[in-house]
């Protein structure tokens, strides 16, 4: 076996001259651009001088705030290269409330000391506010600006350890403030070659196919870094064109034959609940060996009506492929086998919320009622497989001590794949990664050698002494038509006695309908889990509070709840007049900020001059005006 890549500078050094495949990144217009593994590598490589050129030395972050597929990889890889760390940013043309994308992208450079900003001139004029917002951000600089060739010599990828940081990688922030995830080059190595050769088992002839941001770990660990191991070729379609047309997922895998194609849970409800009857004629699954489905807790009831609903395009039921992972495990933790069909544990409930034990509910009667008139539904849940090979996942206690199959704990991380901590942040790194291995903040259990994830610590809904995982209650909200499924938070409040549940949901239904349905989810809920709901507040679509990846923020929603601001924040995606505005808002403040900072600059350059040095003030950005 071919000795391991020690970094991925060398990783992206060692496809250059491999011109059959590559990256294919489609176009909003239909057209295609495609780059050879080679031109991958050459072009990285030229981009790196570049970014030496201007100063960018081995260790500093460089923030990335770049919408284009083609243009956000080549760069990503070049900073990689250099051995400068990339801090991948969500771009703000993609989503409403720019006043609020500001401030985090602002938190997030200050928290990853960013010395330079890149971005593109379709963005830079409203992110220029940012170089006064920032201290410490020298300047912002434009991927167009890096054309032509550069002075600088090329970067020498052996002056790199595996030890080093390859990226910081920003956690979504669904339970807290995103925090800045050190991966180094050596857990990016563990994971890419355990998850590429050993679970996907990948070989010449794979391909995948991917619509995930890239600025998050699963697009751009699962789809950009991991092929580079391969390597394998990809097809990339920009993610608002999945949001806007889904069917053009399963059109471009079985376009391009795809084998390997990765989505969260909502993906796979959205694509089933969207595919009309005739299109199921036009599409040829087969070619699909994995498909990989993670980043949010997966519905057995959504993963079975996927299947059924494209069964008669020849996709195999093996193909479909649960894993668990998170930014701070650098992506994968465990994996279902590709050769297994997809596998489900149906729990007793009572036992399960009062006691923390996953006890296997009885088969479902004859006649297909769940269970009696008179007791609780069982749970069900998803398995994520085995861990990942080469590394280890234990449950543990609130002590800490290891609990047997069937007992509900925290699930804990141990391997090479466990980042280095949070960057500048040594409180939260010794809570999370602890001498036990990574502290995840999930609930789980294991059955049978296989891991169940039920939930997220922080989010457990405690009514009467009990612990809910709130997915469990929101997902039979989401059964009742009319609330839109994937957009619904269950949480507690203070009550007069004891804790209540509140139910939070977006719909489509007028106002005068809202009643009947707020009835309609209390009656569910009910009958299903025995639980009363005190309150069922509707939403309009995009109102609820979510992270750049798309996740629920329980806790921020039910803070907005109780603080009685819910919804008030506008929705995600404001219409193209209202984008219009506040974009051209956006574009004027930052405008203004440019001119001020650009007068500080030839200022503090003039006085330099006038006293022979120069004092203060930060560089100017990279494209004039």
């Amino acid at each position: 076996m071919e000795s391991p890549l020690p970094t991925f500078a060398h990783a992206i050094r060692s496809v250059e001259g491999l011109t059959g495949t590559g990256f294919t990144f489609l176009q909003s217009d239909g057209s295609e651009r495609h780059y050879s593994f080679d031109a991958v590598s050459r072009e990285a490589v030229r981009r790196a001088r570049h970014l030496a050129e201007r100063g960018l030395r081995r260790g500093d972050r460089l923030g990335l705030v770049i919408p284009e597929g083609d243009e956000f990889v080549l760069t990503f890889l070049a900073a990689l290269a250099a051995g400068v760390v990339p801090v991948p940013m969500y771009p703000p043309l993609a989503f409403g409330k720019l006043d609020a994308y500001i401030e985090t992208t602002a938190h997030i450079l200050r928290a990853a000391g960013a010395r330079q900003l890149l971005t593109t001139r379709k963005v830079q004029a409203v992110l220029w506010s940012l170089v006064d917002k920032v201290a410490g951000l020298e300047s912002l600089l434009t991927v167009e600006s890096l054309a032509g060739e550069a002075s600088a010599p090329p970067p020498d990828p052996d002056a790199l350890k595996p030890s080093d940081t390859a990226f910081l990688q920003f956690t979504s922030g669904s339970t807290a403030a995103p925090k800045g995830v050190v991966v180094t080059h050596a857990g990016l190595m563990a994971n890419t070659r355990a998850i590429m050769t050993q679970t996907l088992r990948a070989v010449p002839g794979d391909k995948g196919v991917s619509w995930l941001p890239m600025y998050h770990d699963m697009g751009l660990i699962g789809f950009v870094l991991a092929p580079l191991v391969g390597p394998t070729p990809v097809v990339y379609i920009p993610t608002l064109d999945f949001v806007k047309h889904p069917g053009l997922w399963l059109d471009t895998v079985a376009k391009h034959r795809g084998t390997i194609t990765f989505a969260p849970n909502f993906a796979f409800a959205l694509v089933t609940r969207r595919t009309p009857e005739r299109k199921l004629a036009e599409l040829d699954l087969s070619c699909l060996k994995a498909l990989g489905c993670g980043a949010e807790p997966n519905h057995p009831a959504t993963l079975r009506a996927f299947l059924e609903r494209f069964a008669p395009t020849g996709l195999r039921p093996q193909a479909i492929l649960p894993c668990y992972g998170m930014a701070e495990a650098t992506l994968a933790m465990s994996f279902c086998d590709l050769d297994d069909e997809l596998v489900t544990d149906r729990v007793a409930s009572e036992a399960y919320h009062a006691e923390g034990r996953a006890e296997a509910a009885p088969d479902e009667p004859a006649g297909g009622d769940a269970a009696a008139a008179d007791e609780v539904a069982p749970l069900e849940f998803v398995s994520c497989g085995r861990p990942l090979p080469g590394h280890a996942l234990v449950v543990l206690d609130e002590q800490g001590n290891e609990l047997p199959e069937r007992r509900v704990g925290e699930i804990v991380f141990r391997g090479p794949s466990v980042a280095a901590g949070y960057f500048d942040n040594p409180a939260a790194t010794a809570a999370t990664f602890t001498a036990a291995g990574l502290r995840t903040g999930d609930l789980g259990y294991f059955a049978g050698g296989q891991l169940y994830v039920t939930g997220r610590m922080k989010d457990i809904v405690i009514l009467n002494g009990r612990n809910y995982d709130p997915q469990t209650i929101e997902w039979q909200a989401a059964e009742v038509p009319g609330v839109r499924k994937g957009n619904v938070v269950a949480f507690s409040r203070p009550g007069a006695a004891t804790e209540e549940l509140v139910v939070v949901a977006e719909t489509k239904e007028p106002a005068e309908r809202q009643a009947a349905l707020a009835a309609a989810v209390k009656e569910r809920v009910q009958e299903q889990l025995f639980l009363p709901v005190a309150d069922v507040l509707f939403l309009e679509p995009g109102a609820l509070p979510k992270t750049s990846s798309g996740k629920l923020q329980r806790r921020k929603t039910r803070a907005q709840y109780l603080e009685g601001t819910l919804g008030g924040e506008g929705v995600r995606t404001l219409g193209e007049r209202g984008e219009a505005l506040t974009l051209a808002r956006h574009v004027a403040r930052s405008l203004v900020s440019r001119v001020r900072h650009e007068v500080k600059s030839r200022a503090s350059e003039l006085l330099g001059s006038l006293g022979g040095r120069r004092n203060g003030g930060g560089a100017r950005g990279g494209d004039g005006a």
